[in-house]
């Protein structure tokens, strides 16, 4: 399953490896992909909910909100 966040707050290159980090973290999630330039954060998953994925990327330091519905 695919998600793809955004966020208007990824202003640096170092935010990018936090992100990631956190997401990854989380049980589920096979990949995380940052992408400063246009605020998407694409994450690979088994089922984790948006909700678990907004809190990892707040945990993080930024707010982020589900772009659209999760593709399967």
């Amino acid at each position: 399953m695919r998600t793809v966040l955004r966020s208007t707050e990824l202003t640096c290159p170092s935010c990018v490896a936090k992100i990631e980090r956190r997401l990854t973290a989380l049980d589920g999630v096979t990949s995380a992909a940052v992408h400063v330039t246009t605020g998407r954060i694409v994450v690979e998953h088994d089922g984790v909910p948006d909700d678990a994925l907004v809190a990892a990327v707040a945990e993080a330091g930024y707010r982020a909100s589900p772009a659209r519905a999760a593709v399967r």
